[in-house]
C-alpha cells in the first residue's frame, strides 16, 4: 500500500481523482491539502470536504497555498469549466465537515520527515504548495519517494494556450522550482490525459446505481463535459486528466515515460510551457504513451464504489 498525501485545486476532475484515489485499496491518503488553481483555495478547501461527505469519508484536510509563489493572487477563475462553486454548481450548503487546524505546507513537510521515502505525493493542482515545502525546509527533497503531477504538455499543445497546460501556467514559478529541484518526479501532462475519455453515456449508469455519491459525480460530470462539448466538439465525453495522475500511482504499467529534464517557461508569450529534453540520469519521468482503454476500464469499475 502506497502512503498518499494528495495535493489538489478540488474542482471536478479533482473530484472524480478524489472517489477513484479513496476506493482503490492500493492507497493509504494521510490527508489532502489544497490550494488555489480551479477555484479559490477557500473553494477548493470546502469542495474537498463536501466531497468526502458525499462519498462518507473522514480524511484530513489542510487549507494550504492562497496566491502563487511570487506573482500574487490569480485573477480569474474557469467558472465556464467547472461552475460557480468548482463543483458544477451542485453544492446545495457548506460541508458539516471541518478542515484540519495547520497549513498544508507544515502537514507535508511533518508527514515527510516522519516516514522518510515512504510518502507519494500525488499533486494535480498548481505546485505551490510543493514548491513552499522545498523552500521551508529543503531536507524535504531527499526523502519524499515520488511527486506525481498532472500537469504539463512536453509534446503536445497546451489547453490555457498554445504552449501552457492549466496548472503549470497557474504558478510557472512553483513548478519551474519543483521540476528543477531533483525530486523524483512522474509527469502525467496533457501527452498522455487528453488520450483518456469518459464516455458521456456512462453518467446515465451511474444515476441508475440510484447511489447518492454516483449522482453527485453524475451531476457535476455532466457540467464538465458541456464544457468539453464547447472546447472539443464532437468528444462526446470529457478527459480524465486528475484521475489519470491516481491511476498511474496505482499501477505506473498503464503508462511508458521518458526520462527528461523539463524547463518551465517562466518569462514572455511562452509563459508556462515545460520544455523537455531527453535525459537518462533525470529523475523526472514525462508520460508519452497511455492505455487508454485499460486505465478507463479501470478507473470505472472503482469511482463509484459505495
Amino acid at each position: 500500500m502506497k502512503s498518499i498525501i494528495f495535493d489538489v485545486d478540488t474542482g471536478i476532475d479533482d473530484a472524480l481523482a478524489m472517489a477513484y484515489a479513496l476506493h482503490s485499496p492500493e492507497l493509504e491518503i494521510l490527508g489532502f491539502t489544497t490550494c488555489f488553481g480551479n477555484v479559490p483555495v477557500e473553494d477548493a478547501t470546502r469542495n474537498t470536504l463536501a466531497v468526502l461527505e458525499k462519498l462518507n469519508r473522514h480524511i484530513p484536510v489542510f487549507s494550504g497555498a492562497g496566491q502563487t509563489l511570487n506573482r500574487g493572487e490569480k485573477k480569474e477563475y474557469p467558472k465556464h469549466v467547472h461552475g460557480e462553486d468548482g463543483l458544477g454548481n451542485t453544492l446545495e450548503g457548506a460541508p458539516t465537515l471541518q478542515a484540519s487546524q495547520g497549513h498544508a505546507v507544515d502537514f507535508i513537510i511533518e508527514q515527510v520527515k516522519s516516514r522518510p521515502d515512504e510518502i507519494t505525493i500525488i499533486a494535480v493542482g498548481p505546485l505551490t504548495n510543493i514548491a513552499l515545502a522545498i523552500k521551508k525546509d529543503p531536507e524535504i527533497m531527499s526523502l519524499v519517494k515520488e511527486v506525481i503531477i498532472m500537469g504539463g504538455a512536453v509534446k503536445v499543445q497546451g489547453n490555457v494556450n498554445p504552449y501552457a497546460e492549466a496548472n503549470i501556467i497557474c504558478d510557472p514559478d512553483a513548478a519551474d522550482l519543483v521540476l528543477s529541484s531533483g525530486l523524483p518526479v512522474t509527469l502525467v501532462g496533457l501527452d498522455v490525459t487528453m488520450q483518456t475519455c469518459l464516455p458521456k453515456s456512462k453518467l446515465d449508469e451511474w444515476r441508475a446505481t440510484g447511489k447518492e455519491s454516483a449522482q453527485f459525480l453524475a451531476e457535476m460530470t455532466d457540467y464538465y463535459m458541456k464544457a468539453y462539448d464547447s472546447s472539443h466538439p464532437g468528444l462526446g465525453g470529457c478527459a480524465l486528466h486528475d484521475p489519470l495522475a491516481v491511476g498511474v500511482a496505482i499501477n505506473s504499467d498503464l503508462v511508458r515515460t521518458e526520462s527528461m529534464n523539463i524547463k518551465v517557461v517562466t518569462e514572455g508569450e511562452e509563459t508556462g510551457r515545460t520544455i523537455g529534453q531527453p535525459d537518462s540520469e533525470s529523475g523526472i519521468r514525462v508520460c508519452t504513451e497511455v492505455d487508454a482503454a485499460r486505465f478507463v476500464k479501470h478507473f470505472l469499475e472503482r469511482v463509484i464504489r459505495s
